[in-house]
């Protein structure tokens, strides 16, 4: 029996008579063998093999894989300027390669551009964050967004303005590289990180190493998915590391385990993506600080070769872990390190003791005995005349640096006990406030159909709302998280919210759609992990505020003790919470 197919029996009768030409016409032969050495003997030589991307054949590939196989998008720089000078929007192909550059079209929500800046470590400096502010006020909207991966948009940018724009950014010692598409977003750390005095270790220096390297390394960009990574150094502050594809956290090793030293570790934990409903789990692994940037390094190009690209839908790495198990990815990633990677029970490490939820709202203690200072910014959005203030508190009372979190608000560190009460009159002069009891300063949204062409609803406008009349009716002694998302998409990460809401259309009794939101209960990260129930579905959002001040007032009636609301609410079936609401209702009928 052949061992070749019938198509492959044909290719190689093809092959064999274009050689039995090429000799009788008296044409030098130059082919492969096998083992792609050059040949001029025709019985030597082999068919080429079927081009691929790592594996996957061309016809294969994806719409999206394709647009990368043909043309790098690191490439398009010259188109961006080309385009700029007739002030024309990108069309076609280019419009998934601009995002390599971080510029989004997001037409039809705004015949305009969005930038989207790395902010590595989610550090800026105060002259990073004016200049900024500046690209929004001469080119943009006249704004700034705080992201969930604690970096910066700008929006409503023009064509013709995009290479001043970036070359702005880079003037600033910032870029947009890899931002959008599939690529390494924007690594993020423990925002209080360097001055925390509950952390473990800096990590501020492995996300800003992780991001160069990331940035210095082609083959890095254009994976099979987006992928996300973070450092969590064991401090007060969370920043979500949990709902990365990789995770660093530190911990301690009190005494010497298998022939270890005590001293600071981190545990790496795997394909955290919670708008599928997953946090990162722990992968037994337990590496040096200066161990975690190589081990990061492999397992992208584990990915990079072993993803899907064939289906959009399942090529995140999550998806490759369901296919082969935890064991065989760190298999693979093994074989691509010079240094072995220890197994070690997560019960053998010491890890830090609980985040302080809302803690970085308001003022705390560092290890250097100044102060930082946490600033509430609704849904992140900063016009540019508050940043232009924010910068100036940091200049005159801090040291100029500044921090940016993954729930969308910023800190001012280094600030003196002497000074503390005046940068707080200067946060409250500027029109801001650092309350972490507010509803204000948990709410966390994406950018809502105002700019993006999936969401379903208006959410950081809703969201704004939201706050001030929950706030006029509703007085909380415990800090809360309230997350709208415009779409399934989940950038805002609904299931983590106390509260999470996601944009839906939804069709009124007279055929009239509306926007509204599907409403999830319970959610947390870290130490309080857990994903949130669906509890209201396709409510139109003219009748959220009623139903929130409801459910917070009823959760602040028959709470246990000071129990949170996450706890309050993972206590009770969603049915008994909405039984309690109804005769809640019922009393203020009688």
């Amino acid at each position: 029996m052949s061992a070749f197919t019938p198509e492959q029996t044909g290719y190689l009768s093809g092959f064999m008579e274009g050689l039995k030409q090429l000799q009788a016409a008296g044409l030098p032969f130059l082919g492969q063998n096998a083992a792609g050495q050059f040949t001029h003997d025709p019985s030597q030589a082999v068919p080429q093999a079927e081009e691929t991307v790592y594996g996957t054949p061309i016809d294969e590939l994806s719409k999206e894989e394709r647009i990368k196989y043909e043309k790098n998008g690191l490439d398009c720089y010259g188109t961006i300027r080309h385009l700029a000078r007739e002030n024309k929007f990108v069309e076609g192909d280019d419009l998934f390669r601009f995002k390599y550059y971080g510029m989004f079209y997001v037409t039809p929500a705004q015949e305009a551009y969005m930038l989207r800046a790395r902010v590595p470590g989610c550090q800026l400096k105060s002259y990073q964050f004016r200049g900024l502010a500046e690209i929004a006020r001469d080119w943009g909207g006249g704004y700034c967004d705080i992201t969930t991966r604690g970096n910066i948009q700008v929006r409503q940018l023009m064509p013709k303005d995009l290479p001043a724009t970036l070359d702005k950014l880079v003037d600033l010692g910032l870029t947009s590289k890899g931002s959008g598409a599939d690529n390494v977003r924007n690594v993020t750390a423990s925002p209080t990180t360097g001055f925390d005095k509950d952390e473990l270790i800096d990590v501020l220096p492995l996300a800003r190493a992780m991001h160069h390297y990331i940035l210095n390394n082609r083959d890095l960009y254009g994976l099979p998915r987006k992928f996300n990574i973070s450092f969590d150094s064991g401090g007060a502050v969370s920043v979500c590391a949990d709902t990365n594809d990789i995770a660093f956290y530190a911990v301690t090793l009190k005494e010497e385990t298998d022939g270890l030293a005590p001293g600071v570790y981190f545990r790496m934990q795997l394909c955290g993506i919670t708008g599928h409903k997953q946090f990162a789990t722990d992968s037994g692994i337990l590496l040096t600080a200066e161990e975690t940037i190589p081990v990061a390094a492999a397992i992208l190009r584990v990915f990079i070769e072993n993803g899907d690209r064939t289906n959009r839908k399942k090529a995140r790495l999550k998806y490759l872990v369901d296919q082969w198990g935890i064991p065989k990815l760190l298999e693979e990633t093994s074989k691509k390190l010079t240094f072995p990677m220890r197994h070690l029970p997560l019960e053998t490490c010491e890890v830090p003791r609980p985040k302080v939820k809302h803690g970085h709202l308001g003022a705390y203690r560092q290890k250097d005995g100044k102060n930082y200072l946490g600033i509430v910014i609704p849904v992140g959005r900063t016009p540019v005349d508050l940043v232009d203030k924010i910068c100036d508190i940091a200049d005159q009372y801090g040291s100029g640096d500044i921090r940016l979190t993954v729930w969308q608000n910023l800190i001012i560190p280094d600030i003196a006990d002497e000074d503390l009460e005046a940068a707080k009159a200067a946060v409250v002069a500027a029109g801001c406030h650092y309350r972490s009891t507010s509803i204000s300063g948990g709410l966390v949204a994406c950018t809502g159909n105002t700019g993006c062409k999936y969401a379903a609803a208006n959410t950081k406008g809703n969201a704004v709302e939201l706050a001030q009349i929950l706030e006029s009716k509703v007085d909380l002694d415990q800090p809360i998280n309230i997350h709208l998302t415009g779409c399934n998409h989940s950038c805002a990460q609904h299931y983590i919210g106390d509260i999470g809401m996601m944009g839906v259309k939804v069709k009124l009794p007279s055929g009239e759609k509306v926007e509204g939101y599907n409403i999830v209960l319970g959610g947390g990260v870290d130490d309080d992990q857990f994903v949130a129930r669906e509890a209201f579905k396709a409510v139109p959002y003219a009748e959220i505020p009623a139903l929130l001040e409801n459910l917070l007032k009823t959760y602040l009636a028959h709470r246990v003790d000071r129990e949170t609301f996450a706890q309050f609410t993972r206590r009770l079936e969603i049915e008994e919470i909405k039984a309690l609401m109804e005769e809640g209702q019922s009393k203020l009928a009688a």
